[in-house]
């Protein structure tokens, strides 16, 4: 098989609209019919939503989002009236916490020293942060029943705002982790760091 991968100049959020248009022509050719999106505000999925809307396409959405308190104490990263939007439109949310870091930061944090875990999220951040928020994002979709792990689905991350990383995945849930297959590389940022971090 012979498959071109869009790689993009710069890692982050002017990818957005491209990788997610990518995703879906993807996710179109391959009959796949979940994808799971790392999405901080909602916004991602949203614009996400719209393109499967105008195609069509029969495709559930859930979006994964930080926890509670994790940019501002007792606040979380969606507000009430975005779940709501998402929510009309056929998407599931869940917020939680990371699947790669979640207590084990914690220790690192107060007691210094890096944990097997951190070391799996550092491996998967050489492919490209946005690589390890797709593979992170399906783990904990698929922890809480969101989408199957018994078929392909297309996971799409990136960093702190807006995507810029799409992957064809078998997932697993996280006591099977090594189960999960990376099948494709849709695209993905060459230079991992953002063009204003240079």
């Amino acid at each position: 098989m012979e498959k071109s991968i869009t790689y993009f100049e710069y890692a982050g959020a002017p990818n957005t609209e491209e990788t997610l248009k990518l995703a879906v022509n993807r996710a179109e050719e391959l009959n796949i019919k979940n994808i799971v999106i790392s999405s901080t505000t909602g916004d991602s999925a949203l614009k996400l939503l719209e393109i499967i809307k105008e195609k069509k396409l029969n495709i559930s959405v859930s979006t994964v989002s930080y926890h509670q308190g994790f940019h501002e104490v007792d606040k979380m990263s969606i507000d009430e009236e975005t779940i709501k939007k998402l929510n009309e439109q056929g998407a599931k949310v869940f917020m939680g916490g990371h699947a790669l870091s979640g207590v084990e930061r914690a220790i690192s944090t107060k007691f210094g020293g890096a944990n097997p875990v951190e070391i799996i999220a550092q491996t998967l951040r050489n492919f490209g942060h946005g690589l390890k928020v797709a593979y992170e994002v399906s783990l904990m979709a698929a922890d809480a029943g969101l989408i199957p792990t018994k078929e392909e689905v297309i996971a799409i991350g990136g960093r702190s705002k807006g995507v810029d990383t799409a992957i064809v995945l078998k997932p697993s849930i996280m006591k099977n982790f090594f189960d999960s297959e990376v099948r494709e590389i849709i695209c993905m940022p060459r230079n991992k760091k953002k063009i204003e971090e240079l």
